[in-house]
């Protein structure tokens, strides 16, 4: 009775998730919209964050209840999950467009910061507040890069031509916007709260590693917000958005989420994570190699992707 009464709880979780992400995404690009703002720039930005919301949350709340486990098995997961099972989703349904500077300059950035978190990681054993401090620099940085691009791209574009663009089919009012983003906030954070409940007790019951709940149940359940929306970007046209919502999440997990958790405690870093950071290196890795050339994702790159989640699933399951 207890395992089910868990597992309602977990569904509901998640559902609050995947809900409170929704209306924020929502409340938040309407916003940016207002404001001309170019589509991958949402996607980089509002978006990103509004769908890594779960994960921060999530990690947040899992690290002061002493599970820190989760924290980087969370983050780690979610990652490997957006390139391997949602790219490879989302490009099997529909061609997924890659502009150049994310090629250039955005898909490499994520192979580095994942990098810098494996050394930070491996020293010690654990990621403590300096190296919370450092990857707050990296991420201050990284939102320089993303207002400098926006200006760019709104000089080249032109404030007409853009907003004639950009221009969603039906502008809310702000006062609608605004409460969306603030329910949605609302639900993920409580909904992040009955997750982790729910997750680390079925962890118990079954004798599992917080290690493989985390890079499993909690990561995919986190991750369901950059499956709808990147699926719903692709599909309406706005490609832009869609890839730029999980290069955008990986960069946020690690730089905020990881950032942020070791700024109020320290963030265990277990040997047995390096293979899995590495995995997730060797993903985004494998997506820059198959845009590099052709500039966009197909389904056979979608098929490619789901087999390496698969193998990396077995891995786990046997490891």
């Amino acid at each position: 009775m207890n395992l089910i009464l868990q597992l309602v709880l977990l569904v509901l979780g998640f559902t609050m998730l995947v809900k409170g992400a929704d209306w924020f995404v929502e409340g938040a690009s309407g916003l940016a919209e207002k404001f001309g703002i170019p589509q991958l720039v949402i996607g980089l930005t509002i978006v990103a964050m509004g769908t890594s919301m779960p994960e921060a949350a999530v990690s947040i709340a899992a690290a002061l209840k002493g599970s820190a486990d989760i924290t980087i098995g969370n983050v780690v997961g979610s990652n490997i999950l957006n390139v391997f099972m949602i790219l490879g989703l989302t490009a099997v349904v529909t061609k997924v467009a890659v502009g150049a500077t994310t090629i250039k300059y955005e898909i490499p950035f994520v192979i580095l910061i994942t990098i810098v978190m494996m050394i930070l990681g491996s020293t010690g054993g654990e990621i403590a507040f300096a190296e919370g401090v450092s990857l707050w620099l990296f991420f201050i940085g990284y939102l320089i890069y993303l207002l400098k691009m926006s200006v760019d791209q709104r000089n080249e574009s032109g404030d007409e031509a853009l907003e004639e663009a950009e221009a969603p089919e039906e502008e809310k009012p702000l006062w609608k916007l605004l409460v969306a983003i603030v329910v949605g906030a609302v639900l993920i954070v409580w909904g992040s709260d009955i997750s982790v409940e729910a997750a680390s007790e079925i962890a118990r019951m079954f004798g599992l590693s917080e290690r493989l709940i985390g890079l499993t149940i909690v990561a995919f359940g986190t991750s369901l917000p950059e499956l709808v929306t990147s699926v719903a970007a692709a599909t309406k046209g706005k490609a832009d958005i869609a890839i730029g919502n999980i290069v955008g999440s990986n960069i946020f997990n690690i730089l905020f989420v990881v950032g942020t958790t070791a700024l109020v405690t320290p963030v265990t870093f277990a040997s047995k994570f390096m293979i899995d950071a590495a995995v997730s290196a060797a993903a985004v890795g494998l997506l820059w190699l198959c845009v590099f050339k052709k500039q966009h994702l197909d389904r056979k790159d979608g098929v490619i992707f789901l087999l390496g989640y698969a193998a990396y699933f077995v891995y786990l399951l046997i490891g």
